[in-house]
């Protein structure tokens, strides 16, 4: 066991498979990630929110892991072939990675995974990308030489600027929220309406102490 080891690490730690081996571990690490991830929320959301016998939650909760972790783990393999690919045409020179090799590879990557098939797991990943994007990009909205009008945002303004930006967003998204399950709650996705059906409308509703304490309904 200890030579096939001392081989292994000789094999892993040799720099002419450095990029392929990264490749590997890309995928490796995509699928415990989402795994990681994964598991504990569908176990949360699907024993208190969905109906069936234990077997069939325990089925659900196991089919929604092995979806997670192989989108994360296709998406990884995707993302990093296309990386290695693009360094090796890339006109400047072959190994040197050009400024939007990672747009396009992700670009690449989103459409296989994510964008031609849309499942309750594909769209929680990417939504949840999207928000973090978008956080992102207001950070470096008012960052300095960003963009043109980059010039017109003094130090004290930018400060004033970060220190009201996150009351502003976390008021505005729990306000649009709130409105949307109020009057059009079927627009939002299973898990954030049932979420709130559970919090906020199936509060209102009691005819004992059982269901008004002890449970739900």
């Amino acid at each position: 066991m200890d030579a096939l080891m001392s081989r292994l690490d000789v094999l892993v730690t040799n720099p002419d498979l450095a990029p392929f081996l990264a490749l590997a571990k890309g995928v490796r690490n995509g699928a415990v990630y989402g795994a990681k991830v994964r598991f504990p929320h569908a176990l949360v959301m699907i024993f208190l929110f969905r109906s069936g016998t234990f077997r069939e939650k325990v089925l659900l909760v196991l089919k929604a892991t092995r979806q997670h972790a192989r989108n994360l783990a296709t998406f990884a393999f995707i993302y990093k072939s296309a990386m290695l690919v693009l360094r090796n045409v890339n006109p400047s020179g072959a190994g040197k990675e050009g400024r939007f090799d990672s747009f396009f590879a992700g670009l690449l990557g989103g459409y296989a995974v994510f964008g031609r098939k849309k499942t309750s797991i594909t769209q929680q990943i990417v939504i949840y990308v999207f928000a973090r994007v978008l956080l992102a990009l207001a950070k470096l909205s008012v960052q300095p030489n960003m963009h043109p009008l980059s010039s017109l945002i003094t130090p004290a303004s930018r400060a004033d600027i970060e220190k009201h930006a996150w009351p502003v967003f976390a008021s505005l998204s729990w306000a649009f929220v709130m409105y949307i399950f109020r009057w059009y709650p079927d627009t939002l996705m299973s898990s954030l309406k049932s979420s709130m059906v559970y919090i906020y409308a199936d509060s209102d509703h009691w005819d004992s102490f059982r269901n008004f304490m002890i449970y739900n309904k």
